[in-house]
């Protein structure tokens, strides 16, 4: 079949999540039709996985512009925007009702298998730009489908590709074999049959940001209840405690996201998590009674826990793209125009400069990575983030260079910075991040006696933040 000229096709928008449903308001804003294909059955299919959590942000940072004008248009009122709401609660009364007012628009159970230019594979260079999008969709009863488009958007974001325990990157050693016991999302310990997993049980938890310290905060309440009793963390980091480990507490522009350091800081102080420094994790060994021990590059063989939560960040799934040209950075994988400015070998403060199509952009022209996905595999994405890049996208599609350039953006800041060089470092030394507030100072947590893996603080500290 002969592909139809670009300019009578949709605008492929990959996933229904946050990202995904605001770029097809903005293309519809602008009189463009988007066609969103979603692999799961309903509107934010991931974000109705951690249902149970919490934003840091309130809703009047997570609802889209164009697209409460959109939902406003049907009598669809926001919520109070001071609020905080948690993962279900974005999907029931935003997502999914923004996916409505877009109706068949939007596709269900449509899993991306693959993308090209439209009788082209990634060598051939003639007549290639002329040429459409082919986008091949697997339908959930087995059907396959080649649907063409002028632009693709890809918004499918990284939760379904978790990142290992292993600190190479590679899943450590009998970590495949332990998938039993170990979980790579935070628990919901609302549901009475993941509680029971965990209550009364020692747990290791592996990583340092939002969603490992929302862990420790969870197992804390948990060992704190009547059913939980005995219940422990042990927490696992891969490098030293300083005062930037537990982000910006009080400092941070987020109050919700400095209130989960802090909860987390408690955590360890009261005694319901035993912190484990320097700890890069090379395998994971069952001892006879089927628990796991935790083995580290050093050497170093942790005491046996029932359960391990790995928290170390997600990774994008490439694989689809295989046959598109991208320029994609070598370690974080995200576009190179934007690595600079997310890569946190290079900072952590929390803010990244204003960005929109040109940074977003491609050698495959009309081709966009955006939403967490196009952040690659570096952390602290926040949806307004997301929001600007798709109005800037979405004009830069419609033709409307002067908007799509006018990128304008102020992202709260964490208060702390890992400053250059300092991401992972076991021992974090004191840099030069460049910042502008005070260097934190060094925390000093008490660890109950008798537990035999529990690290010393290590006497460090991290670059301060411009905090202003």
């Amino acid at each position: 079949m002969n592909a139809p000229a670009s300019t009578e096709l949709p605008v492929v928008v990959i996933g229904a999540g946050p990202i995904g449903l605001a770029a097809a308001a903005h293309l519809l804003d602008r009189g463009i039709e988007p066609l969103v294909l979603e692999a799961g059955h309903t509107a934010g299919a991931a974000v109705r996985e951690w249902s149970h959590v919490r934003l840091f942000s309130t809703w009047g940072e997570v609802v889209d512009p164009v697209a409460e004008k959109l939902l406003a248009s049907t009598g669809w009122t926001k919520p109070d925007p001071a609020a905080y709401p948690s993962g279900g609660d974005w999907a029931d009364r935003y997502l999914q009702p923004l996916a409505d007012v877009l109706g068949d628009r939007v596709r269900y159970d449509a899993r991306i298998t693959g993308v090209s230019r439209a009788g082209r594979d990634r060598i051939v260079d003639a007549d290639r730009e002329s040429r459409p999008f082919a986008v091949h969709v697997t339908h959930a009863d087995g059907r396959e489908e080649r649907v063409y488009a002028r632009a693709v958007i890809d918004a499918s974001g990284t939760w379904t590709t978790p990142s290992p325990a292993g600190a190479d990157g590679l899943p450590a050693l009998g970590e495949k074999a332990a998938a039993d016991r170990i979980a790579y999302r935070v628990p919901d310990l609302k549901n009475p049959a993941v509680r029971a997993r965990y209550s009364g049980r020692r747990t290791a938890v592996i990583g340092s940001g939002a969603s490992a310290f929302t862990a420790l905060a969870y197992l804390a309440d948990l060992a704190t209840s009547d059913d939980g009793a005995g219940a422990k963390a042990v927490w696992i980091l891969r490098r030293g405690i300083s005062g930037s480990t537990f982000g910006g507490g009080e400092a941070d522009q987020l109050p919700a996201r400095g209130a989960l350091g802090l909860a987390a800081k408690a955590a360890v102080d009261e005694g319901h998590a035993d912190a484990v420094t320097g700890f890069r994790t090379e395998a994971i060994e069952r001892d006879t009674d089927g628990r796991l021990i935790l083995v580290g590059e050093d050497g170093r063989r942790l005491d046996p826990v029932d359960e391990v939560i790995v928290l170390t960040g997600f990774r994008p799934d490439l694989t689809f793209l295989g046959e598109l040209r991208l320029n994609l950075d070598e370690r974080l994988q995200a576009p190179v125009a934007l690595a600079p400015l997310i890569d946190p070998n290079q900072h952590s403060c929390g803010t990244v400069y204003p960005h929109g199509h040109r940074e977003l952009s491609h050698p495959e022209q009309g081709v966009y990575l955006v939403g967490m996905k196009s952040y690659g595999r570096a952390p602290t994405f926040l949806a307004m983030t997301g929001y600007e890049q798709v109005r800037s996208v979405a004009a830069a599609i419609a033709g409307d260079i002067e908007s799509a350039d006018r990128v304008e953006l102020t992202l709260p800041e964490t208060g702390v910075c890992g400053g250059a060089g300092l991401f992972d470092a076991p021992d974090a030394a004191e840099g030069d991040g460049g910042c502008c507030a005070p260097a934190p100072q060094l925390i000093q947590l008490g660890t109950p006696a008798g537990t035999s893996e529990a690290s010393r603080t290590d006497e460090t500290s991290s670059g301060g933040c411009c905090g202003s």
